[in-house]
């Protein structure tokens, strides 16, 4: 004779215990759909500060503040020249930059980006420039080194176990090296500007159009992509945002996406490397939050023991990252090449690396990983070259700014911490 052993007293108390007298029922706050109206606002606005869920808030203010100070001092610096101005500069430092959120993300750091990109510049001008390649396959070339020398990090890290911090130190001056050896004895190299590198930052489309068909472009994108978001998300019972708020927030980027298109038809047209730097931070974010690579880089992030056992390939996915960390390091280093339409042997040196780690931090990207985005490089970077824009504005010298970007820097940082601790508090970390 069988016997039901669900039946028992013993197991109906394990599958549905009994409540003790008393006892509150603990609800995650993000479970529950949030009141609606400005009241619900407030309250989901208590509710991320007491979490630490900053997000990109503090450097969106931070910014804000600095154009306000800088424009109160110098009416010329948010005109359109200036601002068309930064937006072209500032895009080599943050192709690095969005490399480095990828290695931020798994916990890491890679000294060695500075070294890569002058190393994939001079790659482009012994090529392209001396030896007659044809310019787009130098173009190609000068890319692919900067991935392999991406994977050889990733490899040396990932396989063997050497430390981040010590694999991409010695390649900051293996790569420096290799550099100086490929630039020989001449040292510099002046490019041509009429080809594919020398018009990644002389290009602009000067058709006023051009620059609203953007803004059109980016504003109905957000729209339909936070509409159909919220919509699964209603469908599978989670919370959503009211289509109020989703009118809102599209309304808040078309007033900034039009006044940026306005600037930049005021001056020279709408620049081609800000639409390159622009594309890129879109489809490295649709590839992080969209994709399965995606949720493993951040699942690495989190845990890296927690991911193995999930089944996810934990070497490989480092050596992606690394990879893709040399590829876009390659990449700015090619922007930064076109601006000077030059590969010389001073390139990727300076405060190029602090720069670009500095950009993602300042973005909002946590140092200890599992916590980032790529719109953190350009805001981080969009913040940096802002101060070095108005101090120059005001004559003030090299040393003040970096002292001014050091302080910024230690502010993020500190903002972090205090953030991460505030969600262990939490329990949300």
């Amino acid at each position: 004779m069988s016997i039901d052993k669900t039946s028992s007293p013993r197991h109906r108390a394990v599958d549905a215990p009994a409540a003790a007298e008393g006892a509150v029922t603990a609800v995650d706050p993000r479970l529950l759909v949030r009141e609606q109206g400005f009241g619900g606002y407030i309250t989901e606005f208590r509710r991320k500060i007491k979490a630490g869920e900053l997000g990109s808030m503090p450097v969106v203010i931070g910014l804000i503040i600095i154009w306000a100070i800088f424009t109160s001092l110098n009416s010329r610096f948010l005109s359109a020249e200036n601002f068309s101005n930064i937006s072209v500069t500032m895009v080599g430092t943050g192709m690095i930059a969005v490399g480095i959120v990828f290695v931020l993300l798994l916990g890491e750091i890679d000294l060695s980006v500075g070294s890569v990109s002058g190393l994939a510049s001079a790659v482009f001008g012994v090529l392209g420039i001396t030896h007659g390649m044809n310019a787009w396959l130098a173009f190609i070339v000068a890319i692919l080194t900067g991935a392999v020398a991406g994977v050889i990090h990733g490899f040396f890290f990932a396989r063997i176990g050497v430390p981040a911090f010590a694999v991409t130190l010695a390649g900051l001056l293996f790569w420096n090296g290799l550099m100086l050896q490929v630039l020989g004895d001449d040292g510099t190299i002046n490019l041509n500007g009429n080809d594919v590198v020398g018009k990644l930052t002389s290009y602009y489309f000067t058709d006023v159009a051009a620059a609203y068909i953007l803004a059109i472009a980016a504003v109905v994108l957000f729209f339909v992509m936070t509409f159909t978001d919220n919509r699964k998300r209603a469908r599978a019972g989670m919370p959503s945002r009211p289509n109020s708020e989703i009118v809102v927030r599209t309304a808040l980027l078309a007033v900034a996406a039009f006044v940026v298109a306005i600037l930049f038809n005021q001056y020279k047209g709408l620049p081609l490397a800000f639409v390159l730097f622009i594309v890129v931070v879109v489809g490295t974010d649709f590839l992080l939050r969209r994709t399965s690579y995606g949720r493993k880089v951040f699942a690495l992030g989190g845990s890296v023991e927690a991911a193995r056992r999930a089944g996810i390939n934990v070497t490989m996915v480092r050596i992606s990252v690394f990879a893709i960390a040399g590829t876009f390091a390659a990449l700015g280093g090619l922007f930064i090449a076109s601006k000077i339409v030059a590969a010389n042997q001073g390139a990727g040196s300076g405060d190029l690396l602090m720069n670009s780690i500095a950009a993602a931090v300042i973005g909002g990207t946590s140092l200890f990983g599992g916590r980032g985005r790529t719109w953190n490089a350009l805001l981080g970077v969009l913040v940096i070259f802002s101060i070095q824009a108005g101090l120059n504005l005001q004559g003030i010298a090299s040393p003040i700014q970096y002292m001014i970007t050091g302080a910024v820097l230690l502010a993020t940082v500190v903002i972090d911490a205090v953030t991460r601790k505030t969600q262990k508090s939490a329990g949300r970390a």
